[in-house]
Order: structure tokens, then C-alpha cells, then sequence
């Protein structure tokens, strides 16, 4: 409970300023405005094996996913959908007041649910870049998604963001995902694994995915790939079809919602 207290601290004292609703305040940076025009879509499905109908999931008496949804809109950066595998995630988010698209539930990964809710909300491309925001990170920081889509700016297919660690427990746990970066910011490779070797902090994957929106259809019509699949990874495959990933280091981690522990870590973080 220390953990989850100290996350909590952690957390609340980096939220920043507020609306009454409790949205992180944030907006598109200057340098992109104009330029881009992005949507956030945020995957949600019912069915997960350590923690089943976690999108519903109460904290503070509202569903996990309308904390995701406040959070996007927190961005500042354009409208949010949300792509549902169930009806009754559609019904939570409808009731929250945000947008969402039903789409099939057999469909493999959440690139695949977002490319098919765009396709149903968007079928003229209006939006030429999708922000794809899991839907089990509440604590994601609204101020972090912007500066996503501010990375993809410079160019490239997808961008992403990391987060520093020094912790033993996080280099050695291959339900931590490491990202391995050039000095420009470019993702030359993500693991499970220990990696890179010798002294230092990792750079742990933070669950955000800007894509170009040709992109994003590209991606979603290949196959997997070997090391996509040796790694249950997605990430892999962009880069193994020679894709470019970028990414921008962030000082929190706003780690998912996996497990009833992780719930409890997120009910707190989240309280007052």
C-alpha cells in the first residue's frame, strides 16, 4: 500500500491545473496547429484475461473509460472516439457524452479497432492523423497525448512516448516493454527482454500510438510479423516493415490497467 501511496502523491502533484470537470488543462502546441488534423481513438474491449470488463470498471464511481475519455479530451487536440468491441462500452461512453463507433469484437489489436471505428466515423479522411489511446490508461496525462502528436511533427510514420526508469524490477519484468532509441528519438527496437545491456536506465513504452492515417491503414493490412510475434508486440511489426517510429521522453509512466492491483493503484492516483 506504500507503493500505491506514494503513486497517488506522485501523481496528484503533477496533474496541473484543472477545469471543474477535473480535465487536465493542455492544447495543441502552436508549432502543429494547422498543420495536422488529429482525431484520438481509444480501443476498448470487454474481454482481458487478468482483469474481464476492465473498461467498466468503477473508480470514484465513474467506468475506467470515461476517465480515459476526460483525459483525451484534456489534450486539447481534437475530437475523441471511442472504437467499442461491446455495446455496453458504447452505452458507458455515450452516457459520459463522448462519441462511440461499435466495431467487431474478433478484431486482433486495437491499431485494428481504430482503423475499423475510422473508417465507420470518417470514411472521407477528414482526419489525417489517429491518436490511438489505450483505453485501460486513466492516469494518462492530457498534456502527454499533445505532445505525442507534436512528435509526429517531425516527420515519420508513428510517433509514441517513453518513460525513464532506473528500477531493477522494471528492467527485468517483460511485462514492462522497453523501447531502444537512437539519439535523434528514433525506435530502432521494443522488447520484453533486459535491454540495452550495461549500466543505465531503461526507457519504458508508454501505450500511445500517433499514426498518420495512411499509415495506420498500411499497417493494419499486413500480416504480423515474426518479431511481432515472438515478442507479442505490435510495435514490431511497423518497424520490420521498415516504417519509422519516433518517440519523446516523458517524466510519468501512466502504466495500464491490467490487474485488480493496478485498479487499485489507478482508484488512488485518481482520488481527491
Amino acid at each position: 500500500m506504500a507503493c500505491v501511496g506514494a503513486l497517488a502523491k506522485m501523481w496528484r502533484a503533477r496533474r496541473g491545473r484543472r477545469t471543474a470537470a477535473g480535465q487536465v488543462q493542455s492544447r495543441l502546441p502552436r508549432s502543429i496547429e494547422g498543420t495536422m488534423n488529429p482525431i484520438i481513438v481509444i480501443p476498448a474491449r470487454m474481454a482481458a484475461s487478468r482483469l474481464p470488463g476492465k473498461p467498466l470498471a468503477d473508480i470514484h464511481g465513474r467506468p475506467m473509460i470515461a476517465w480515459v475519455v476526460e483525459a483525451a479530451r484534456a489534450a486539447g487536440i481534437g475530437p475523441v472516439l471511442v472504437a467499442a468491441a461491446e455495446a455496453e462500452i458504447v452505452a458507458a461512453v455515450r452516457a459520459a457524452g463522448a462519441e462511440a463507433v461499435l466495431t467487431d469484437p474478433a478484431l486482433p489489436s486495437g491499431s485494428d479497432r481504430v482503423h475499423a471505428a475510422l473508417a465507420a466515423f470518417d470514411p472521407a479522411g477528414r482526419f489525417d492523423v489517429a491518436v490511438n489511446l489505450q483505453g485501460d490508461m486513466p492516469t494518462m496525462l492530457g498534456a502527454d497525448i499533445a505532445r505525442a502528436v507534436a512528435v509526429l511533427q517531425r516527420g515519420g510514420d508513428i510517433a509514441t512516448l517513453v518513460s525513464l526508469s532506473s528500477d531493477p524490477a522494471d528492467r527485468d519484468n517483460p511485462n514492462v516493454v522497453k523501447a531502444i532509441r537512437a539519439a535523434d528519438g528514433r525506435c530502432l527496437a521494443f522488447t520484453r527482454a533486459a535491454a540495452p545491456w550495461g549500466e543505465g536506465p531503461i526507457e519504458r513504452h508508454v501505450g500511445i500510438y500517433v499514426y498518420r492515417r495512411e499509415a495506420l491503414a498500411r499497417f493494419v493490412a499486413a500480416a504480423p510479423s515474426p518479431l511481432e510475434l515472438r515478442e507479442k508486440l505490435e510495435q514490431m511489426r511497423a518497424l520490420e516493415m521498415g516504417m519509422s517510429i519516433t518517440a519523446d521522453a516523458i517524466v510519468d509512466f501512466p502504466k495500464g490497467v491490467d490487474s485488480p492491483a493496478d485498479l487499485e493503484a489507478a482508484r488512488a492516483a485518481l482520488a481527491g
